[in-house]
This record gives C-alpha cells, structure tokens and sequence, in this order.
C-alpha cells in the first residue's frame, strides 16, 4: 500500500469584490490623486490648464488611462521610484484616515467579512492602486487580502499608469494572476460587466441610477440590484443581508 493517500478538498468558491463605489463611498483613486496635486501650487495650475484635454480623455473609455495618466503624472513629478510612490500613498493615509473609514462602508464590509468567514477565497479587484486598497483595508483588519489594481510605471520624472485594472482588462489580469472560475462578483460599474458576466452570481450594488436599466437587460433575471449605504446611488437598501453569502449561492 502506498505511503501517499489522496485525500479530497473541498472546492473554495472565488469571490471578487470591486472596490470604489462597492467597498468604498467615492473614487478612492482620484481621492488619491488630487490630494497629490493640492500640495504645490503650481501642480494645481498645471492641472486646471491640462483639465480641458485630459478630463475628456477619462470620460472616454479608450483613453481613459492616457487621461488618467496625465493627471497622475502631474501629481507625481518628482517623485522618483516605486519606494517613493509608495511612502506618498502612505503619507496620504496617514493625512486622511478619519475622513477614509467615513467612506468603506459598513454593509459591503459586513458581505466581505461573511464570505471569509465562509472560507471563500475572496478578491479585490479595483481601478485604484494595489497599495492604496490595501492601506484602507488595513483599517478593517483585512490584511492579506489578495488585492489586483492598476500598476504605475516611472515615465519622465513622474508616474504613469501602466496597466488599467478596468473593464476588460481587469479580467485579463484576473486570469493572468492564476484565478479560476468566478462563484460571486460585486460592482457597481457598467465597466465591470466582463466581470459580473463572468460570474455564476452577479450582484449590483451602488449603481448609477442610469445604468440600472443595462445590468437588468444584460445580466441574468433575478440578479440583485442592491445599495449598501452610498449615498445618490440605486440599488434597494441593503445591511449586507439580501445577497448571495445569505442565500447559499457561495457553496455553489
């Protein structure tokens, strides 16, 4: 008889969560960015007279990350190195932090905290930088939670975003992490519908009021449309209750 016995484990479904809008009141991103640009004033004049050409650029999809990019780049001349990109964010946090934990909110914290409670392996994927993510939810005690967001690169003096963790491509850096099939997936963003459709339980939560009609035509019937306390969004109110976690999807 062989020494090795194979012992069967029990699949762990993958939750992804986005984060801005989902897990978090606002656009932590340009939070982040803006911040950047307010400390020198001639970072604020460069900023004003970039604003005409780069604010369409976001609006924009397909050059969303160019406009991004130039309002980063702005925000970081002079910084040299991903060490200092890094001690800016944290220097951020550190200036901001009551007005951070005003904005997660309780009821999408209560959902993440349920699924890994569960065992789920759970995900952060956001548009915002990796490091920024983790700096908020280390305010929760969620260290360690695997986080995916946009990566910057140093271009001229300043930084860039290199790669966008937005709408098809945060898929494709989904996959290209390793990560296997979906069970559950949280956003509020039309962005995100490669993501939502992905996975066997989508959920809405916090949408614009306009693009409700989208998600109820493209996702599946019944998939929930929820708000957990973001204030001017859609979605019927929510504690962190009525979602799949609740109703056994997430042992499917």
């Amino acid at each position: 008889m062989s020494s090795f016995e194979e012992v069967a484990v029990p699949y762990r479904p993958l939750v992804v969560f986005d984060f801005d809008h989902t897990l978090y009141d606002g656009d932590s991103g340009s939070h982040l960015v803006m911040w950047l640009v307010r400390r020198h004033w001639w970072r604020k004049l460069a900023a004003l007279l970039a604003a005409p050409v780069l604010l369409p650029m976001v609006a924009w999809l397909p050059t969303r990350r160019r406009g991004i990019s130039g309002f980063l780049w702005i925000a970081t001349f002079g910084t040299h190195g991903r060490a200092q990109m890094d001690a800016l964010i944290d220097r951020y946090v550190a200036a901001n932090t009551a007005g951070i934990r005003a904005r997660l909110l309780p009821a999408a914290l209560k959902v993440l905290h349920s699924h890994r409670s569960r065992g789920d392996r759970v995900l952060v994927a956001t548009g915002a930088p990796p490091e920024l993510a983790r700096a908020i939810l280390d305010f929760v005690a969620h260290e360690g939670l695997p986080v995916i967001g946009s990566l910057g690169k140093p271009f001229l003096g300043g930084f860039v975003t290199d790669q966008h963790c937005h709408a098809r491509n945060k898929m494709r850096m989904i996959w290209d992490a390793g990560y296997d099939r979906i069970a559950i997936a949280y956003s509020d963003s039309r962005a995100d519908l490669p993501l939502l459709q992905a996975a066997s339980h989508p959920v809405v939560v916090n949408p614009k009021q306009n693009a409700v009609e989208v998600f109820r035509r493209v996702l599946p019937p019944g998939t929930p449309v929820l708000n957990w306390g973001c204030p001017g969004r859609a979605g019927t109110p929510d504690a962190g209750q009525e979602t799949p976690v609740g109703r056994g999807a997430g042992t499917s």
